[in-house]
C-alpha cells in the first residue's frame, strides 16, 4: 500500500527550475579559478620534421598524453614558450625552436572529490536519499565551482556513489534556490528516478514570491531556449532549438512589500528546464522577488536571491514501488521576507 512519509528537518553533518538529467547543466560564473602547476616543465627541442607545422600540432605530436585542446588552453594562457617568446598556437614552427611547457592541472581534475559538507538530510534508505538544498549551495562542480558542491558532500557521505552517473544526481537547484532533491543511491535507482523524471511524473512544487498579482490560477505552455543575446540566460523562444515548458501555477496570497503588490505564487512544474520557474513568471511580467537575473534591478535590495524554494518533492520509490511525498519548511530567508511582506502561509 503506498504511504506518505512525514518529513524530517534535522541537520546531520552540522539549486527554481529541477532539470532532467540530460539537460544538468552547469551553474553559471563570471571566471574560471585559476590552474596550478600540474608537473614540471618539459622542454621540447623540434627537428626538421616539423617545419610547416602549426605549434599546437607539434607539441601535440611530441607530447600525445596532454589534448591539443588543453594544449591549445595552456599556449592561449601563456605556458608555452618558444625560444623564451610567449607562443602562438597557429604560429609556424622552422624545425630547429626549443619549446618550454609549463603543464597545468585542469581546473575539473578535483571536481570529484569528496569534502565533509554539511548536508540537511530528510528522509534516506538503501535507494535514494532526499536533501533539502540551502540556498548559496552549488548542485554539480562547473566552471568557477570545482569544489565545495552538493557533489563533493555527497561523496564524502556516501562513498559508494563514486559508481553512479554524477553521484547519483538526477536533477538540479539553482545555487540560490532552496529546498528538496531525490538522489540516487544505486545504479537501478539511478536508472528508474531518470525514467521517471522524463515520464514528468514526479511531482514538483514550489513556493515563489513574485512582484505583481497574477491570476488567481493557470498554466504557462511556452517552449524555452537559451537567450539570443545574453547566453547565460534562458527566454521563452519559438527557434528550432526551444523545448517544451509548462509550468502550472496558483496564486496563495497577495500583499504588500512596502509599496509594491507582491504575491505568493504555488508553481508545479510539468516540466524541468534550466530557470523555468523564473522565466515563465517573467515573461507574465510578474518576475520573482530578488531575481538577479531576471528581476527588477531597482528593487533587488528586498532580498538577496530569487525568493524559490522546492518545498514538495513526490515521486514513486525506485525499489518498492511506494508512493512517497516530502515536504520542508520554507527557508528562514524566505520565511522572514512573507513576514516584511504580512504574508501568512496557510
Amino acid at each position: 500500500m503506498a504511504k506518505n512519509v512525514k518529513p524530517t528537518t534535522t541537520a546531520i553533518l552540522s539549486d527554481s527550475e529541477l532539470d532532467t538529467l540530460p539537460e544538468l547543466l552547469s551553474e553559471h560564473a563570471e571566471t574560471d579559478e585559476d590552474c596550478s602547476p600540474a608537473s614540471d616543465s618539459i622542454e621540447l627541442k623540434l627537428t626538421s620534421q616539423f617545419c610547416g607545422e602549426r605549434l599546437d600540432k607539434s607539441i601535440s605530436t611530441l607530447v600525445p598524453e596532454y589534448s591539443r585542446s588543453r594544449i591549445q588552453q595552456w599556449i592561449e594562457s601563456g605556458y608555452v614558450h618558444v625560444d623564451g617568446q610567449p607562443g602562438k598556437a597557429k604560429m609556424t614552427m622552422l624545425g630547429d625552436e626549443h619549446i618550454v611547457i609549463q603543464p597545468q592541472a585542469a581546473p575539473d581534475e578535483g571536481a570529484y572529490a569528496s569534502e565533509p559538507i554539511a548536508l540537511d538530510i530528510v528522509y534516506e534508505d538503501h535507494d535514494i536519499v532526499i536533501i533539502n538544498k540551502p540556498p548559496g549551495m552549488v548542485v554539480h562542480p562547473a566552471a568557477g565551482n570545482w569544489s565545495g558542491t552538493l557533489l563533493n558532500g555527497l561523496l564524502y557521505r556516501y562513498p559508494e556513489l563514486s559508481g553512479v552517473p554524477r553521484a547519483g544526481i538526477v536533477h538540479r537547484l539553482d545555487k540560490d534556490t532552496s529546498g528538496l532533491m531525490v538522489v540516487a543511491k544505486t545504479l537501478i535507482a539511478h536508472t528508474d528516478l531518470v525514467r521517471q523524471l522524463q515520464e514528468r511524473s514526479v511531482r514538483r512544487e514550489y513556493y515563489a514570491l513574485v512582484w505583481g498579482t497574477p491570476n488567481l490560477s493557470g498554466t504557462i505552455d511556452a517552449p524555452m531556449a537559451r537567450h539570443p543575446r545574453d547566453r547565460i540566460k534562458m527566454a521563452v523562444s519559438r527557434s528550432l532549438t526551444a523545448k517544451p515548458a509548462i509550468t502550472h501555477f496558483e496564486r496563495i496570497a497577495s500583499s504588500m512589500l512596502e509599496k509594491f503588490p507582491v504575491s505568493l505564487m504555488a508553481c508545479k512544474l510539468e516540466t524541468g528546464r534550466t530557470h523555468q520557474i523564473r522565466v515563465h513568471m517573467q515573461s507574465l511580467g510578474f518576475p520573482l522577488v530578488g531575481d538577479p537575473l531576471y528581476g527588477k534591478q531597482h528593487l533587488a535590495r528586498f532580498f538577496p536571491r530569487q525568493a524559490l524554494q522546492a518545498r514538495r518533492l513526490g515521486l514513486v520509490h525506485p525499489a518498492s514501488g511506494e508512493q512517497m511525498e516530502w515536504e520542508v519548511p520554507l527557508a528562514e530567508d524566505f520565511s522572514q521576507l512573507l513576514q516584511d511582506a504580512h504574508i501568512h502561509l496557510p
